[in-house]
């Protein structure tokens, strides 16, 4: 397949871009500076804007799917209103583009821990994340809401599990749906390279569309 990837210099983007590689697809990376990726057969690097709806549409059309790993970055000012921005460009971008497939790499604080509760509000959340990324978690949890009115795209949004690491990949996950996934009494993980694994399999056979899902890694 040809896909388009934003955010491939990122924590799960690069993953990603290693992931759709290795499978045989080719790959067109959306960065800021494409100097920050190795060349590799299969990847065509673009510098791309990505708050910029019509530049994002130029650079991903005629692709067959868009995975957005988009993140301004947790350390950046005003993050929720910049995650928005973007995360709003690159939908009207592909929107724009005539591309229908879009998967959407989220958060977990959108996840539910209880009937109408989601993680990124409970008092453990606020305890446990650093309070710069909060901000970001609240605006992919409203991004999510947006997109679940959209139905322009066959568009998929994927919760990774409340732990998110790097480490081996296994290539096996579990899939849930809103809820958060557990393991035992606590909160499930996976490896960033699992996650990876998850979303290729999600492009490559569409189990979810306009929905979400979350995977986490398989029980011990």
């Amino acid at each position: 397949m040809n896909i388009a990837l934003i955010g491939a210099t990122g924590f799960v983007g690069s993953a990603v871009l290693a992931e759709l590689l290795q499978r045989g697809h080719r790959v067109t990376a959306l960065v800021r500076d494409p100097a920050k990726l190795q060349a590799r057969a299969g990847l065509t690097a673009i510098a791309t804007d990505a708050y910029d709806a019509s530049a994002v549409a130029a650079a991903v059309r005629g692709h067959d799917a868009v995975v957005s790993a988009f993140n301004p970055g947790w350390n950046e000012t005003e993050l929720y209103d910049k995650f928005l921005r973007g995360a709003t460009a690159i939908t009207q971008g592909v929107e724009a583009s005539g591309v229908k497939r879009l998967l959407v790499v989220g958060g977990a604080g959108s996840l539910f821990v209880a009937p109408g509760v989601q993680l990124v509000d409970t008092p453990e959340f606020a305890g446990h994340v650093p309070p710069n990324i909060v901000p970001g978690a609240r605006a992919a949890r409203d991004h999510l809401t947006t997109l679940r009115g959209n139905t322009a795209l066959d568009w998929t949004f994927l919760s990774p599990p409340a732990l998110l690491a790097p480490g081996q990949r296994t290539g096996g996950y579990r899939s849930g749906g809103e809820q958060l996934l557990m393991a035992g009494d606590a909160p499930a993980g996976i490896s960033v390279a699992d996650l990876a694994v998850a979303i290729a399999d999600e492009i490559e056979q569409p189990r979810h569309l306009r929905a979400r899902f979350t995977v986490a890694a398989l029980a011990a």
